[in-house]
């Protein structure tokens, strides 16, 4: 009988011993995820007290630091708290160099080896960059790694063409048309300008692929931040795509807001300076002397929209320059060679100046083509004016 009671006994201990084991384990596996961020860094080959700075990346928008720090014994520390995933730049220094990494609610750590340039600048490079801690980083790096190959696909097909390049370059650079038209016409040039074109369109689709693989989260906003520096009409139908938690994220919002900027109409443009392609600077004013009406077009060499544009601005100048409507285009081109190659091609009669980056930024420009039609007080009286539209009001504006 006893013997029985034991066994009883025995099993009542087992019983709650697996419930409470059971409970514990639930309690394990539906745990909170952590409230906050902590990144920890080791970095070898930088010296002590070099700053370190926490800095939002993904955004279009240079921002400012959520964090800074200092290097100490190799070793710095950030502590934070995020509604979601955020993309960020660990960077140090004045900017001399960086680490990016997508940070979310854990703890992370993050190693690399830097190493100084023995230049003026002293760049700061890093090698054996391992970070750990961060689920969202990994599937960003996975996500990511076929940059790898369009890469690889760059140098190969540039491979064999540089002394043409050069040639090329150096005739633009003089205005030998002569040189440029039998080099353009040469068969390794027709063929250097195929391959070209098929990285390009592979560029595209890989992008286009990526973005709507996410369109449910916030990772298609954010692709779409990455993957453009600018956006242009062509990216809205991706963005329209999204779900509404996608649309809704913080990357949702910052996509919104760049594809649909709020308006400048009404308000007065500054006057600026920029230079030309030979370098020669130019102020707002002196090309804007004595007009009635001035386009202001920002544009770049690599924007399909924009180019595809240049025809109708063609027109509308030729029919309305002696009205008193002048045409200022500022390419944002980062690519200084681009944007000669492009104004080679497009042989636009107006004053063509580079971006310094602060004027589009004064415009609030965040898609390309962007157009902005000033009176000549300096008041923009509208924007986004293109091809029917452009010709419609001027019509209007100058028909006397």
């Amino acid at each position: 009988m006893n013997t029985i009671k034991y066994k009883i006994v025995g099993l009542c201990i087992c019983l709650f011993m697996i419930s409470n084991s059971t409970r514990a384990q639930k309690k394990k596996t539906t745990a909170p995820a952590a409230a906050s961020y902590n990144i920890e860094g080791i970095i070898t080959g930088v010296a002590d007290g070099t700053t370190v700075k926490l800095i939002p990346g993904a955004t279009h928008s240079s921002e400012l630091p959520v964090a800074e720090t200092t290097l100490k014994e190799g070793k710095f520390n950030f502590t934070g708290k995020l509604n979601e995933p955020r993309f960020f730049y660990i960077v140090f220094g004045k900017s001399k160099g960086f680490i990016p990494l997508i940070v979310e609610n854990s703890k992370i750590k993050v190693s690399a080896d830097g190493e100084v340039s023995k230049n003026e600048d002293e760049r700061i490079t890093f090698k054996n960059e391992v970070i750990s801690g961060s689920k969202s980083n990994d599937y960003y790096q996975k996500e990511t790694a076929f940059k790898e190959d369009l890469n690889k696909d760059y140098a190969d097909y540039h491979k064999g063409t540089e002394e043409l390049s050069k040639l090329y370059s150096k005739a633009r650079t003089t205005g030998d048309k002569k040189v440029m038209d039998s080099i353009a016409n040469s068969p390794e040039w027709k063929d250097f300008e195929v391959k070209e074109k098929a990285f390009f369109t592979k560029v595209e689709k890989t992008t286009v692929d990526l973005i709507a693989k996410h369109k449910t989260t916030w990772w298609g906003p954010f692709f779409m931040m990455t993957q453009f520096s600018y956006f242009t009409p062509d990216q809205k139908p991706l963005f329209e795509q999204f779900s509404e938690t996608a649309k809704k994220s913080y990357y949702g919002q910052l996509v919104d807001k760049d594809l649909n900027p709020k308006t400048l109409v009404g308000t007065s443009v500054a006057n600026f300076g920029l230079k030309d392609k030979d370098g020669k600077a130019y102020t707002a004013k002196e090309i804007t002397a004595g007009k009635k009406y001035i386009l202001i077009d920002f544009w770049a060499s690599w924007c399909g929209p924009c180019r595809k544009e240049i025809p109708n601005l063609k027109t509308a100048y030729s029919e309305y320059a002696d009205k008193g409507f002048e045409i200022l285009s500022i390419s944002i081109d980062k690519d200084e060679k681009a944007w000669q190659k492009a104004l080679g091609m497009e042989n636009m009669p107006w004053h063509n100046l580079l971006d310094d980056d602060k004027v589009s930024k004064s415009f609030n420009v965040k898609t390309i083509p962007a157009t902005y039609l000033v009176d000549s007080k300096g008041v923009i009286i509208s924007d986004n004016l293109r091809g029917a539209e452009l010709e419609a009001k001027l019509k209007e504006l100058l028909k006397s």
